[in-house]
Parts: structure tokens; C-alpha cells; sequence
């Protein structure tokens, strides 16, 4: 994009160096004015790109607080789900290296600013499928059977049934399977998903190296924890829009709500999914709107003027910086020079692979890196299955649980990752602390989230899933464990999922199947009689059953609220170290390639992290399911039950062993800076001992392959 006249004679004046002649009080006018200019443009950019982490936040924590929504609307798997929430990450994938490589030569802001308007179309496109698909079914016994026909649950004889009521209840079956086509709506899903992860894909790289670029040094570790703390308020938000739509029906302003005969406590409940996203859609919108009105440059703080880099980050990267960085410039120039954008395109594209190699050469980066992938590996397939963890783990709804992440969870972090930049600040931590502070927060929150193990509750008493028609403590995967001798004179079908609890407090699949012969209300306030296989226990008074599941043990509400003090001690514990480790980042390459490398860094993340765990983890959760639902046309839908035991080793085991393997490398990370940084101290004391030391520390120091180099070997190039 081109700069406007005013823009370029802003920028020409504030890059004159003002003649010695001139007064003094001109020239401290002049810097004065130049500091505020750069304090008032950085805070303003500050500000629009923390709306738009807000905004690209709380549309991601919603698709978050909407997985199991998703999962019973489209009757689809977790592993499904998973390929759906990695879509973003897809969209991230394709254009990533361009953004972050040719971005930082074009006007950033507009660049961000065209990205939130892409976001903000994948978000309306998610919310489509509602206004087009058919109404949500759902299974309910009333709703199938006349309720003037008298009929009992337990059907012994299929000739009981009359005519015309067999006709109605095929006649729905029928036109439920020709609309089954609807459940592929779930691409549309996926589609918009995918076109909200291109319209991210600049905010981080570009946003994150403009407050660099122009941010005072010293400050620079606090901006960003602030927009990375700003950003937590979205998800709070999110996560609290996705509590309050699961309260309300799906087909909330298409149906009569007095017909609707479960509530949003029951299994079968899905909330208002797509209501959050047209609400995420149009916030994403507003956030676009300052960023076509922020310039290209800002004028960069005095301490920066003159140097291209940090002191501190001198100490990291390779004396070949200044030799590279003139022969950089003079292809710069040679670039501008040449005429039309094709031929520095063309440029830019013969520079990519040096740099890249330039990039993967550096130890730090690297081992930074893979720790990264691993425990970020680690931490999104956490956070993607939470919610689902929590509902069945503890028999929590949808809207509880989203309310309790959303308001207790997602503000341990924030405080945790600015935490993590006010010591940075207060302190004056280095490269070195910064390392150490990330490995302790990473050590100390996954220790702690291996107390959750002791933390679960049991498996709730479903008859012929987890105990017996008896009472008999059994897991069982085959389904004709679901009949017995009470239920073998009812006509039942196996695949339904329409649970009631018995008296004798367990639960069973559907009314038929506990062998109920008569019933009594409509909808939600159904009872059920002389059930048959709820009076066969000695410690049943009646043979009565209500809707719904049966609630868990005694100890499981009590367990939930220690789960909860535990996550978030964890939480603020694994969030310490966040900004730290964006400093470590930053000031561990060279100022002309720290947009490609956090490019690279988002993409190695993205593709290795945020596409495969949402789906293996889901695979992995799959396994655990007991009971699965069946689509109308047939074939297997979304699991109705899952093993709490299993789901529980399952899911904080995967966490932990994840989150272990990241501690390890980030164990060499502070190997390798420990090592190179020791001899930076020396090079004067040794040049005193006599230049027969000197010569041998930097042959040693030439034989060894890594990145942080002293700056007196003007001969040291930096190597793969």
C-alpha cells in the first residue's frame, strides 16, 4: 500500500538530524514533541489491536463453550468436532508465511484491519446451518406416541399399537431421513471456522512486532502482557455469551417453547449455538474500523534511533548482524529503486530460503520452539474438550459449566500472564530470567494438574452400561447387556436414548427398557409406573421412575469444587510464564527477521499443535464412550455416555504426558543460554591473559554449533 504525502513528510521530519548549530531549546522542543507523537501512536495502536485480541478471542473461546452444542445439533463425534475446531488452524496455515514475510513491508494496521472483516464473515458463516437445516429432535417418548392412545412404554405385543399411530411415527421417521441430508450443514462449520482462522492470521505477527518496533525497550515486555491480558477478557465474555445461549432452546423464535418437553438440564438439551456468533460477528467488525485510520510508521523512541537492536539482544545473535544487515539495506534499495512490485516481489521470494535457514540455525529459537509445539499440544487439546470433561466428569450442564470457566477459569490466566510482565518489568529480568521464569511457571502448573487424577467422580449407575439389572459395579460395551429378564416381554429398541431414573436410584436408557407398563403427565413432568426392572432390587420402595438421568454420587459435588480450586492454581501457574516467553522470542533473533520468525513460530504452532490435537484428543475421548446415539437413517451419531474413569485417565493423561515432554526441551533452552551466555563477561579479563587464551576460547567456541556468539569474532558466521 502507498503512504500518503502528509504521512511521508511526518515520517521525513522526524527522521531529520537536527545541526549542531541549532539552539538548544528547539532541539529539546523537537524531541519532545517526537516522544509524545510515539507515546500517543503506540498507546493508540495498543489499544485498537487489544480490541481486536478481545474480539478474535471471544469468538474462540464461544466455538470453545459450543463444542457438545455442536456435537448433539449435528449428531457427530468428538473426533469430528475436533477436525472442525482444527479448521482454524488450517486457515491460519494458508496464508501465514505470506502475512508474516511480505506483511512487515506493507502498511500493517489496513492489513489487520482487511483480516478482522475476513473473521467476521467466517463467524456469520458458522451461525448459517440454523436457517437452513430443520428443526433439532430430539428423543421423548410422549412426542412419539399419541397421548390418547393410552400406550404403556413397555409394549409386550407389536399388534397393541394402533394402526394409524404406527403410520404417524413412520411417517416422521421417514421425513426425518429424507432431511438427514441437514447433518451436513456441519460443513458450513467447518467453512466458516476456516475463514475465521485467514482473517487471524495477521493480528499476532504484525500486531505483536509493530508494538515492538516502536514501544519503548523497557516497556515493550509490558504492552505486550497487556494485550495478551485484554485478550483474556474475551474469552470471559465468551465463555459467559456461550453460558447464557445454552439456557436458551436452538430453535428459540422458530417453535413454540410451550411445546418444548425437556429442559436445559436434560442430555438431550442443545442450547442456542449460532446466536453467539452472529453477536462475535458483528464485534469483530467494529474492531476493523481503527486500524484504516492508524499510520504505516511510527516514529521510533530515542533509544532506538540509532541501533537496530537491543543491547541485550546484541549479546544473542551473530558480529555477521551488521554485515548482513548493510548488505540487507543495499538490496532494499535496490529493490525501491527497481521498477514496478513485481521485481522486488521477486526479490523478497530469493530471500526467503537464506532466511529461513538463518532462522532454523539458531538453538534457542529452535529448542524454543519444539518445547512450544509440545505444550501447546498440550494445553489446546486441555482447553478444546474442557467443557465436555466437566459436563461428564462431574454432571454438570452445558451453561454451568461455561459460566464456571468463563468467570472463575479464564481470569486465573489473565492475572497469570500479566503477572508474568510485571515481574518481567519490575524485576529487569533478562533473556536468561525470562528462560528460567518460563520453565519454573511450566514445571510447577503441570505438577500441580497431576492432583487432578485424585479428583473424579464415579461412573453414574446406568443399567446394562455400568451395572447390572441387579445392582452389580460392571462396565460393559456389549449392547445386549441392555436387556434382562425384567425388560424381555417389551418390545424395546436398543438404540434409543430417552433415560429415566428409578426410585432405586439408577438410571435407565429409555422407559421401556425398565420394563414401565403405564405412565402418567406429559413432557417434562412424566412419571412412570410399575416398572419392572426398577422393583426387582431389594432397595426399591416402588417401581416408579422419573425423566432424567440419576445424579451423581454424594462426593461428586464436593470433588468438583476442589477440582475447581486446583484449576485454577494451575492455571495462574501455567500462564506466569507466557509473556516471558515472548520476550525470550523476540530477543533471541535478529530485529530484520522477527516478523518471519514469530510468522514461522504461529505456523510450526498452528499445523503441529492447534490442527492434530483437537483431533486426536477427540479420538482419544471416543474411546471412553459406553452408549452411542443412532441417526435416524441409520449409523452411528454423537456418544450419549462415556466412561468417567477412562475419560478422566484419558484426557489429564494425555495433558500431562504432553506437558512433560515441553519441560524437557525447555530444559535445553536454558542449557544452551546458560552455555553461550557465560563467556560474554569474559572477552576483557581474557584479552589481558594474552591473546594465546583468546585465540584457543574461540576456536573452541567456533567448533560448537549454536547461535548466542560473542560480538568480538568478526569471522563467526552463525550455522545450521
Amino acid at each position: 500500500m502507498e503512504i500518503s504525502s502528509k504521512e511521508n513528510a511526518a515520517f521525513f521530519s522526524n527522521s531529520i538530524i537536527l545541526p549542531v548549530d541549532h539552539s538548544s531549546f528547539k532541539s529539546e522542543s523537537s524531541s519532545s514533541k517526537e516522544r509524545q507523537s510515539c507515546c500517543g501512536g503506540i498507546k493508540i495502536f495498543l489499544s485498537a489491536l487489544s480490541f481486536v485480541y478481545f474480539a478474535k478471542a471471544l469468538s474462540g473461546s464461544y466455538l470453545k463453550s459450543t463444542i457438545t452444542q455442536i456435537e448433539r445439533r449435528f449428531d457427530i463425534p468428538s473426533s469430528l468436532v475436533g477436525v472442525i475446531d482444527g479448521s482454524f488452524e488450517i486457515g491460519n496455515l494458508l496464508i501465514i508465511i505470506l502475512v508474516s514475510y511480505f506483511g512487515a513491508k506493507l502498511h500493517r494496521p489496513r492489513i489487520i484491519g482487511a483480516g478482522c472483516l475476513i473473521m467476521s464473515a467466517g463467524t456469520f458463516l458458522i451461525a448459517m446451518p440454523q436457517f437452513f437445516m430443520g428443526r433439532y429432535r430430539y428423543e421423548r417418548f410422549p412426542s412419539i406416541i399419541n397421548s390418547t392412545d393410552s400406550l404403556s412404554p413397555c409394549l409386550q405385543e407389536k399388534n397393541q399399537i394402533p394402526h394409524s399411530t404406527l403410520e404417524k411415527s413412520q411417517a416422521k421417521i421417514n421425513a426425518g431421513c429424507e432431511k438427514e441430508a441437514g447433518s451436513s450443514m456441519w460443513i458450513y462449520v467447518l467453512l466458516g471456522n476456516l475463514l475465521r482462522g485467514i482473517g487471524e492470521t495477521p493480528i499476532q505477527p504484525l500486531g505483536i512486532t509493530y508494538i515492538d518496533d516502536y514501544a519503548v525497550e523497557e516497556n515493550a515486555a509490558l504492552y505486550i502482557g497487556c494485550v495478551q491480558t485484554l485478550a483474556i477478557i474475551g474469552p470471559i465474555f465468551g465463555f459467559l455469551l456461550g453460558s447464557l445461549c445454552a439456557k436458551l432452546y436452538v430453535d428459540i423464535g422458530f417453535v413454540d417453547l410451550d411445546s418444548v418437553t425437556i429442559t436445559h438440564k436434560d442430555v438431550q438439551w442443545v442450547g442456542a449455538w449460532w446466536l453467539g456468533y452472529l453477536i462475535a460477528g458483528v464485534i469483530s467488525v467494529l474492531a476493523s474500523i481503527p486500524f484504516w485510520f492508524l499510520p504505516k510508521h511510527l516514529p521510533k523512541p530515542e533509544g532506538r534511533k540509532d541501533s537496530s537492536s537491543s543491547s541485550e539482544q546484541s549479546k544473542f545473535i551473530t558480529e555477521d548482524n551488521k554485515e548482513r544487515q548493510k548488505s540487507y539495506q543495499q538490496h532494499v534499495k535496490i529493490a525501491e529503486l527497481a521498477k514496478g512490485k513485481f521485481l522486488e516481489s521477486i526479490f523478497s521470494l530469493l530471500n526467503f530460503l537464506p532466511s529461513l535457514k538463518n532462522l532454523f540455525g539458531n538453538p534457542v529459537y529452535f529448542l524454543y520452539l519444539c518445547a512450544s509445539i509440545i505444550q501447546f499440544n498440550s494445553l489446546i487439546g486441555m482447553v478444546t474438550y474442557k467443557p465436555k470433561y466437566i459436563e461428564q466428569q462431574y454432571g454438570q450442564t452445558s451453561s454451568k459449566t461455561n459460566f464456571v470457566i468463563g468467570l472463575i477459569n479464564i481470569p486465573a490466566v489473565a492475572f497469570g500472564i500479566f503477572s508474568g510482565g510485571l515481574i518481567m518489568k519490575k524485576f529487569r529480568i533478562n533473556v536468561l530470567g525470562a528462560a528460567k521464569l518460563s520453565l519454573g511457571s511450566s514445571f510447577f502448573g503441570y505438577l500441580l494438574l497431576l492432583s487432578l487424577f485424585a479428583m473424579g467422580c464415579e461412573n453414574s449407575d446406568v443399567a446394562g452400561l455400568t451395572v447390572s439389572y441387579h445392582g452389580t459395579k460392571q462396565i460393559t460395551h456389549f449392547e445386549q447387556a441392555l436387556f434382562s429378564e425384567c425388560n424381555s416381554g417389551c418390545v424395546c429398541s436398543k438404540n434409543d436414548w430417552d433415560p429415566i431414573c428409578g426410585e432405586n436410584g439408577i438410571t435407565y436408557i429409555s422407559a421401556c427398557l425398565a420394563g414401565c407398563q403405564a405412565s402418567n403427565g406429559s413432557g417434562k413432568s412424566t412419571v412412570f409406573y410399575n416398572c419392572s426392572c426398577v422393583g426387582i432390587l431389594k432397595s426399591s420402595r416402588s417401581s416408579s421412575a422419573v425423566v432424567g438421568l440419576c445424579q451423581k454420587g454424594n462426593k461428586c459435588p464436593k470433588m468438583f469444587l476442589y477440582f475447581l480450586v486446583i484449576l485454577v492454581i494451575t492455571s495462574y501457574t501455567l500462564s506466569v510464564g507466557g509473556t516471558p516467553g515472548y520476550i525470550l522470542l523476540l530477543r533471541c533473533i535478529k530485529p530484520h527477521l522477527k516478523s518471519f520468525a514469530l510468522g514461522i513460530y504461529t505456523l510450526a504452532v498452528r499445523v503441529l499443535a492447534g490442527i492434530p490435537a483437537p483431533v486426536y484428543f477427540g479420538v482419544a475421548i471416543d474411546t471412553t464412550c459406553l452408549k452411542w446415539g443412532s441417526k435416524r437413517c441409520g449409523g452411528r451419531g454423537a456418544c450419549r455416555l462415556y466412561d468417567s474413569r477412562a475419560l478422566r485417565y484419558v484426557y489429564l493423561g494425555l495433558t500431562l504426558v504432553l506437558g512433560t515432554g515441553s519441560i524437557f526441551f525447555s530444559i535445553a533452552v536454558l542449557w544452551v543460554l546458560r552455555k553461550r551466555s557465560t563467556p560474554q563477561d569474559e572477552p576483557i579479563s581474557a584479552s589481558r591473559r594474552g591473546t594465546g587464551l583468546t585465540k584457543k576460547r574461540k576456536d573452541d567456541f567456533v567448533n560448537s554449533d549454536h547461535l548466542i556468539q560473542t560480538t568480538y569474532w568478526p569471522e563467526k558466521e552463525t550455522r545450521l
